[in-house]
């Protein structure tokens, strides 16, 4: 007897495939032979558990020596006994890109924080010689969303351009974005700009009092940030390898 068959709905395929913007953590891995390198990541993570309870992470391996690598399964292991879940590294050489696939990890394209790339590499591409060469041309960034109502707690709000929230972000809210954000009253939740690893994105808010705020992979959480500016306007921005909050009149 022949199994029943089973029918799906117009389209033939019982599943559907989408693009879509997920917030990830990045973690950099500066010196991961550090014998003090978990003892520190377990007192950063207790200053903040339900931020890093479960949060998917991206390691971002770029300036860490390949030597390292074959250290990266005991170190995913030990991650995800400190309920965190890799999913995948970042600026990866050959032998990093082997490890990830033995671990069972993605393999990201680079992202915006390396310092690998003109440093690491021993050959350069010569440029083309046609004469009729034409420059490339700039990237046309999308529409920027403007958010009208409040982004309560659970909600989940995504841009591949700018983002204009005019009211409210709760906490257990998040907010993210390709390119800059403004909020127009107070940011409770989390805020993700320069979701693509652009570091010239920046943050504006009318009342800081963020549980976390990320550009490009870098990120500040409520506990780090000035109590000074805790509940006034400031503006965020990259300097160097840390954010720094800028007060607004």
């Amino acid at each position: 007897m022949s199994a029943p068959e089973t029918t799906t709905e117009a389209g033939g395929l019982p599943f559907q495939v989408r693009g879509s913007m997920q917030t990830m953590l990045c973690l950099r891995l500066l010196r991961p032979e550090d014998p003090s390198f978990f003892d520190q990541l377990v007192d950063k993570i207790a200053h903040n558990p339900d931020f890093f309870r479960d949060a998917p992470l991206v390691l971002d391996v770029g300036p860490a020596t390949d030597a390292a690598a074959g250290d990266l399964a005991s170190m995913v292991e030990r991650l995800r006994r400190h309920r965190l879940v890799p999913v995948g590294v970042q600026n990866a050489s050959a032998a990093w890109k082997e490890a990830a696939a033995a671990a069972g990890l993605a393999v990201f394209a680079q992202g915006g924080n390396s310092t690998a790339g003109s440093q690491n590499s021993t050959t350069s591409r010569a440029p083309a010689s046609s004469p009729s060469r034409q420059p490339p041309a700039k990237p046309v960034r999308a529409p920027t969303v403007i958010v009208r109502q409040p982004v309560r707690g659970g909600q989940q709000v995504s841009s591949e351009g700018d983002m204009v929230v005019l009211a409210a972000v709760s906490p257990g809210a998040e907010i993210a974005a390709a390119g800059c954000i403004h909020v127009y009253g107070a940011l409770r939740g989390r805020a993700f700009a320069g979701m693509e690893g652009d570091e010239t994105a920046m943050i504006f808010c009318d009342q800081m009092s963020a549980e976390l705020v990320s550009i490009a992979g870098l990120h500040l959480v409520n506990e780090e940030i000035d109590e000074r500016l805790l509940n006034k306007r400031v503006r965020i921005v990259c300097d160097g390898e840390r954010l720094l909050l800028q007060p607004l009149p």
